[in-house]
């Protein structure tokens, strides 16, 4: 087994679990669907982060070829996916049980650490091209990260909801643009 197969195991464990709550977070909307009061800001932003998962697996794939791994270069990629996970995990409240959960209510009341560990993915995205490769990401991919951080730190200052409706429905179409302009094909 070579190094990056062996140390991907646990980042595929960490993102498989991002998208485990995710999912979990849909199927107990589906089961209790009676006790919740859903919001569709935070469905289009768990589409988000599961369509995200699944980007950062696929980019994974590019550092296949990398050998002689330092502790400290599987440190970063290990911080943004765990970064990952607990924005996933904070996506949805837990859904299970006898009380109601008012979705709104739930995101309003988390959204500054849901935007903030968001905004900590980004950072470390671009962290992690510095520390494996030393340089910054290509323009292109540095600007997507820029405008990714700028849609995560408006929407951890500003507590306005028409604002909180438009960041999510942006953010997906840059997501989607950004995928097909930089990841269409696996390298």
């Amino acid at each position: 087994m070579d190094e990056f197969s062996y140390l991907s195991v646990l980042l595929s464990v960490i993102l498989g679990l991002a998208v485990a709550q995710i999912l979990k977070g849909f199927r107990g909307l589906v089961l209790s669907r009676a006790q919740v009061r859903t919001y569709w800001p935070v469905l289009l932003w768990a589409f988000w982060w599961l369509l995200a998962c699944v980007q950062s697996w696929w980019a994974m794939f590019g550092m296949r070829g990398r050998l002689d791994w330092t502790f400290e270069e599987f440190a970063v990629v290990l911080l943004q996916t765990i970064l990952t996970y607990m924005v996933a995990g904070l996506v949805f409240p837990d859904l299970f049980g006898l009380e109601p959960v008012d979705l709104r209510a739930n995101f309003y009341a988390h959204r500054r650490w849901f935007f903030l560990l968001a905004l900590g993915v980004i950072i470390m995205s671009v962290g992690k091209d510095v520390v494996l490769t030393g340089a910054l990401p290509s323009r292109t991919n540095l600007a997507f990260h820029a405008v990714f951080g700028a849609i995560f730190s408006i929407g951890m200052v500003t507590p306005n909801e028409r604002c909180h409706k438009a960041l999510p429905v942006v953010a997906i179409v840059l997501l989607l643009v950004y995928i097909f302009v930089l990841f269409a094909r696996i390298h």
